[in-house]
């Protein structure tokens, strides 16, 4: 199994680009099925999740290809799906492959997905999904670990979901495209990658308004029509990613340029980043950061964007643990995403825990050992502490970083980090 082996105590200086949105690529890789035209995306991160997903595309009969001449271009045909059906094999990997309930019952009439598996961080129910598109008309039943859809048309319908869910905005925003008449979505997630999302169906011929915003609003249409090549859909930058090398220079100091990065969807993380003491500066699709000193500790409460976002919550605590002063860190969106604090621990940390707070006081030097990845960004804090580290950090169960994480390892190294993946 592969590790990463880091020798701590290097600065990071240079260049490094940052891919497309993991978060952005999923659900629009999904939306391909809402045609029988083929569609192009580009900037297509590789990553195991985005890997998953082809092959539960070609798993129900579609055509999912990445481009060996241009690997970041990605051509999927739906024209010849023969099973609209996501099997517990490759569901039980990747939460995001509830994503294709939506588009399969929009299009097909019918779905069956397996209730979803993923990182451990909490509970993130699907019962959002399902409430929404039964009150579009469908007919579900949820039996044998199975979410099992019908219907002959959805309808469009006003729906106010429960709380904030991102995949539930992007499955009911998918669905609600080939449906009767008008739907509303309220209480909608507002993360980037939705209006990404809808730009895409938009050029696909759905009409929607307010994307970014806590209302959407969709007119159904009869059919979409495919994104040809060679361009297709760009996905945006990937703004975890951008984030999390902003943390790994606030922490090892140095002066980085990350390519394109957009700032404006990391205006929480920026504004906390230049609290530490970073110095950044930003342009249309590039970002700088410079670190010459100890940072200071910071206190944050993650929330629904445009709040600090719980994806960026375990890479400033590792900035945080080697801050000058002490932090109070609040979880407010997953229940069980403090399970870095003990892999943490190992290093040297000194991190209490209460509930859904964390209380981090900083220490000088932190002290290389193996640790283990727990879930994706988990994983990517591990990496910053074994980047500040004495000594040498070995990182295991590094796959839940490849999930998410465009060859992380790679990027480093060109920044001047002594980091490698081997196999121990």
């Amino acid at each position: 199994m592969d590790k990463l082996l880091i020798r701590g105590g290097r600065r990071l200086n240079g260049e490094v680009t940052v891919s497309g949105a993991k978060n952005a690529a999923l659900p629009e890789l999904c939306a391909a099925l809402l045609t029988a035209e083929p569609v192009t995306l580009t900037n297509v991160p590789r990553l195991q999740d985005v890997n998953t997903t082809l092959q539960l595309l070609r798993n129900m009969g579609a055509r999912a290809e990445r481009s060996e001449q241009q690997p970041d271009l990605v051509q999927i045909d739906a024209s010849q799906v023969t099973s609209p059906e996501a099997p517990y094999d490759l569901v039980k990997t990747m939460r995001a492959s509830i994503l294709v309930l939506g588009p399969l019952l929009a299009r097909f009439g019918e779905a069956t997905v397996s209730l979803p598996g993923g990182c451990a961080i909490g509970s993130r129910p699907v019962d959002q999904h399902i409430k929404g598109l039964q009150a579009m008309g469908a007919e579900i039943v949820v039996e044998h670990g199975y979410i099992i859809a019908k219907a002959k048309r959805l309808k469009g319908a006003r729906i106010t979901t429960d709380m904030v869910t991102v995949t539930g905005t992007e499955n009911l925003l998918m669905a609600a495209t080939l449906a009767e008449g008008e739907t509303v979505l309220e209480n909608a997630a507002q993360e980037p990658e939705i209006p990404d999302l809808a730009e895409m169906l938009i050029a696909m011929g759905a009409k929607i308004e307010g994307h970014g915003t806590g209302k959407i609003r969709i007119q159904g249409v009869e059919r979409l029509h495919g994104l040809p090549g060679p361009v297709g859909h760009r996905i945006i930058p990937d703004r975890i990613e951008a984030g999390t090398f902003l943390c790994a220079v606030a922490a090892t100091g140095g002066d980085v340029v990350l390519r394109h990065a957009c700032a404006a969807h990391l205006d929480a993380v920026i504004e906390k980043l230049r609290e530490a003491g970073a110095t950044i500066e930003a342009g249309d699709d590039w970002i700088r950061v410079r670190a010459d000193r100890r940072p200071r500790a910071v206190s944050f409460r993650t929330s629904e964007y445009p709040a600090f976002p719980t994806d960026m919550q375990a890479q400033f605590m590792a900035l945080n643990c080697i801050a000058d002063g002490a932090a109070k860190v609040t979880e407010t969106i997953f229940e069980n995403r403090f399970m870095h604090v003990n892999e943490l621990l190992r290093l040297g940390a000194r991190i209490e825990v209460d509930g859904n707070t964390a209380v981090v006081r900083g220490v000088e030097r932190l002290s290389g050992a193996t640790v283990m990845a727990t879930d994706l960004r988990a994983s990517a804090s591990l990496v910053i502490a074994g980047l500040v580290a004495e000594g040498e950090t070995v990182v295991d169960r590094i796959y839940h970083l490849d999930r998410g994480y465009d060859r992380m390892e790679v990027k480093l190294r060109g920044l001047g980090a002594d980091i490698e993946r081997v196999t121990l």
